[in-house]
């Protein structure tokens, strides 16, 4: 997991950088859809990168999602492929419910959303992501997949080269 971690500042630049490469897309208030992305215009954050398809309503008790696409770099997060798991699949209980509202929101909502999200669940209480969720649309309109972008913050596990005396 050490090779995904990352400066605050570092992580926050990426977002900018996702964020300004997906707002090039809209037409007017029309949102983009996956078709319109094309990974030469972000390949530096491929790793990280996901797509998440809306399999349900997510205003209904069966709202899902299911991850399309995960970037190589997410394997070190999660420790294992989540290409085409569901969020149940993939997390805890009460993790799976926050990215279940998380992602409802942006649907919903029809807006880009970002926050922090304790790696604790996957018993790295010292990790959290800095994460950022993009509505797409194939209609330009109703939300069917999210763009997201992950980068791991926190205290590294590395070496630092400090001895105890």
């Amino acid at each position: 997991m050490a090779a995904q971690i990352g400066a605050p500042g570092a992580a926050v630049r990426a977002h900018e950088e996702l964020f300004a490469y997906w707002a090039s897309l809209r037409d007017g208030a029309r949102l983009p859809g996956r078709a319109h992305l094309d990974p030469g215009g972000i390949k530096r954050l491929l790793p990280t990168i996901s797509l998440i398809e809306v399999t349900a309503d997510p205003r209904s008790a069966a709202a899902d999602f299911r991850m399309r696409l995960a970037g190589t770099g997410l394997y070190g997060v999660y420790g294992r492929e989540i290409t085409g798991k569901r969020l149940g699949d993939i997390y805890n209980t009460a993790a799976a419910d926050y990215w279940r509202a998380e992602l409802g929101k942006v649907v919903a909502q029809k807006r880009p959303a970002v926050g922090v999200h304790s790696l604790a669940w996957r018993g790295a209480s010292h990790l959290s992501i800095l994460w950022l969720r993009l509505p797409l649309a194939s209609d330009g309109q109703q939300v069917d997949m999210i763009l997201g972008f992950d980068a791991v913050v926190g205290m590294s596990q590395g070496v630092s080269g400090i001895r105890a005396a």
